[in-house]
């Protein structure tokens, strides 16, 4: 099933849920909707409280809802289930490209060495060049699979001359361990959990090659009717990532019993990990128009997008 079909099948099985969901928020239209995933400074923010302070003066209160990976939340954010979230740079696309009503709200500095393109510790290849008809693993239209073609691209190989595997994380390492897959090409934390669970070892980071963003995304409806509440939850996420900057052992412990992974290993990947929310600015767009762009002409866009159409404009 392409990306797309996705989208719209997913909001179509979301759209009673968020049917209902809208109809509880007019009952009390004082309420913002955050989706967060089991990594990230959102589910920080969840853990300290700190969003519900910020908001009580505004006389909002907040409801958390946990998504498994940036596409079911861009379905949310879609069909109007949640009003705020965040996500990887190609998740956005793809949602823009079905018809999502967002706006991109803020982003993190780039973090390239957060994504890589693995090898078994023992295996022959030494080089991206190396790549050439060999079997790759990746989710497909994510973030990695930009790098992976950017990555193939710089080495004088073509897309067409890899083989692909698509399968999510969990899938992916399983092949990848026993041999099935001659590389990987993935971002953290498994990125680091497997780096220290088998050895791997990296032909490729984001370095030089793609910026590997995280955005923060509001509802377009929402974020019109209450900019000051998408400001709010911004200047909250600012000081969570300024905390956790200055407190890695204690981040990594509150993220492992939600990732499954241990506080050494999260340790690792964030590291890599950049901190920091800014408005977008001309060459953060251009940057990702080129992402879409590059998805478009592998065919798994069904139209060209604008990014800038969907990026939200400042305050007075």
């Amino acid at each position: 099933m392409n990306i797309l079909r996705r989208f719209a099948l997913a909001a179509g099985l979301l759209m009673l849920a968020g049917g209902l969901i809208s109809a509880a928020a007019r009952a009390d239209d004082k309420v913002v909707r955050v989706g967060y995933q089991k990594y990230g400074n959102v589910i920080l923010l969840k853990g300290k409280g700190s969003l519900e302070k910020k908001l009580a003066p505004l006389g909002f209160r907040v409801e958390w809802k946990e998504f498994p990976s940036g596409p079911p939340l861009l379905e949310a954010l879609n069909v109007g289930a949640i009003d705020f979230g965040h996500a990887g740079e190609a998740p956005p696309i793809f949602g823009q490209a079905a018809g999502a009503g967002f706006v991109y709200a803020g982003f993190e500095p780039p973090a390239p060495r957060g994504e890589a393109i693995l090898v078994r510790k023992d295996s022959p290849i030494t080089s991206v060049a190396d790549l050439r008809g060999k079997k790759i693993a990746f989710n497909k239209g994510s973030n990695v699979h930009y790098l992976l073609v950017k990555a193939l691209e710089k080495a004088g190989v073509k897309y067409s001359e890899i083989e692909p595997a698509f399968l999510a994380p969990a899938d992916a390492r399983a092949a990848f361990e026993r041999g099935s897959v001659d590389a990987w090409v993935i971002w953290d934390p498994f990125q680091a959990a497997a780096e220290v669970a088998t050895g791997a070892r990296t032909l490729a980071d984001g370095t030089g090659i793609a910026a590997n963003r995280q955005f923060y995304l509001a509802g377009r409806a929402f974020n019109d009717a209450h900019p000051q509440v998408i400001d709010a939850v911004l200047a909250a996420i600012e000081e969570i990532n300024a905390w956790a900057k200055d407190n890695e052992d204690a981040v990594a412990e509150e993220l492992s019993p939600g990732t499954g992974i241990p506080a050494p290993v999260l340790k690792i990947a964030l590291k890599r990990q950049t901190f920091g929310v800014k408005p977008l600015d001309a060459t953060v767009v251009a940057e990702q128009q080129k992402i879409a762009d590059t998805f478009l002409a592998l065919g798994l866009l069904p139209r060209p997008i604008e990014v800038a159409a969907a990026v939200r404009k400042p305050g007075p």
